[in-house]
């Protein structure tokens, strides 16, 4: 299989299947059967945000790159636009008028990755020369196009400026135009391992999947507890990177095993409440290897977009308490285009 954007696609990827220009990667599988299939599982009309405040890890502790929200107020004809008292502009007017702009970092709290987030070095022409590519063979410099240097970014530095880095194809936008509504179901790791550091391979998820009676099938979310984000939240913005590094479950990335298991159940997105879903750093391996492996599985090969901090513990409590798994995940990233990733506010419906 080939296409004009690639003669060779990279072992164990589905570059093709959804379409020669496809880039929604799994979410093609939110079909509306499994939009029907989500509403089912909703009983008690009772629904749950899943989203950390945006403001929340708090600092640059867990990644020097990302920073806090900023909210400024708007200027209007000259006056600071937040108590404005718009009778000093207009004489007789009433109105006391309130506008801000915020600079958001889209990756430090809750979020959406998408799949133009993590792409490899591979030689998708065929010419034995590896280039930088990102899902279904869109090209750096080509389709996701940045500046150049550091002094070209423009980096946070304010509104009102063009942008410098845009995806042109697998921007999240396209994420957003499916509303990313379906059937989730809850694999409950903290109920399992609590509190503690735990690698979790292939043979510990089957376990806990059992154990729990959990079944993921063709085009379901999956979304993992590890109970992180409750450790994050009581550090009220002040996190601690050594206590959260030793914290709470995360997938072994380098497992084979594990990623065989996500090609195979044909899972349509994972999200989790922990910071990268998989170990980072991940388990030792030869320099050869992805720093990610399973992001590079997910969003390179298989166009599995990844969602972390969620906040999911008040329903994993939930569902626990009343033998549950399943519910309906309404999620949208937002709809702005060029965008390599989003916060989101995902609500769940049960």
């Amino acid at each position: 299989m080939s296409n004009p954007r690639w003669k060779q696609r990279p072992e164990g990827s589905n570059w093709g299947n959804f379409g020669e220009n496809d880039q929604l990667g799994r979410l093609n599988l939110l079909t509306p059967e499994k939009v029907r299939q989500g509403v089912q599982e909703v009983y008690d009309g009772k629904s749950f945000s899943l989203s950390l405040p945006l403001d929340y890890p708090g600092g640059s502790a867990l990644n020097p790159n990302r920073h806090p929200p900023v909210l400024r107020p708007t200027l209007r004809r000259g006056l600071v636009n937040f108590n404005c008292l718009l009778g000093d502009l207009e004489e007789g007017r009433p109105d006391v008028l309130s506008d801000d702009l915020a600079i958001l970092h889209l990756q430090y709290s809750t979020q959406w990755d998408g799949l133009a987030h993590a792409g490899s070095m591979f030689d998708a022409n065929g010419d034995g020369l590896p280039e930088p590519v990102y899902y279904n063979g869109y090209r750096a410099g080509r389709e996701i196009i940045g500046p150049a240097s550091p002094d070209d970014a423009g980096v946070a530095s304010g509104a009102g400026q063009a942008s410098t880095s845009s995806a042109k194809a697998l921007g999240i936008e396209n994420m957003a135009a499916t509303s990313v509504q379906g059937r989730a179901a809850m694999i409950d790791l903290h109920a399992h391992f609590g509190n503690e550091r735990k690698l979790v391979g292939y043979d510990e998820l089957m376990r806990v999947m059992e154990a729990d009676r959990v079944e993921v099938e063709k085009g379901d979310i999956v979304c993992l507890h590890t109970g992180f984000a409750e450790v994050v939240l009581a550090m009220q913005k002040r996190p601690d990177p050594e206590v959260l590094s030793a914290s709470c479950s995360v997938l072994d990335g380098r497992d084979e095993r594990l990623l065989q298991w996500i090609t195979d159940s044909n899972l349509a997105a994972i999200a989790a409440d922990n910071y990268a879903v998989e170990a980072h750093p991940a388990r030792a391996a030869d320099a050869c290897c992805a720093a990610l492996p399973l992001h590079e599985h997910c969003l390179f090969k298989l166009g599995v977009h990844l969602g972390e901090l969620w906040h999911l513990t008040p329903l994993a409590n939930w569902l626990r308490a009343r033998g549950r798994y399943r519910f309906l995940l309404t999620a949208p990233p937002l709809n702005l285009p060029g965008a390599i990733a989003s916060p989101v506010t995902p609500v769940a419906t049960v």
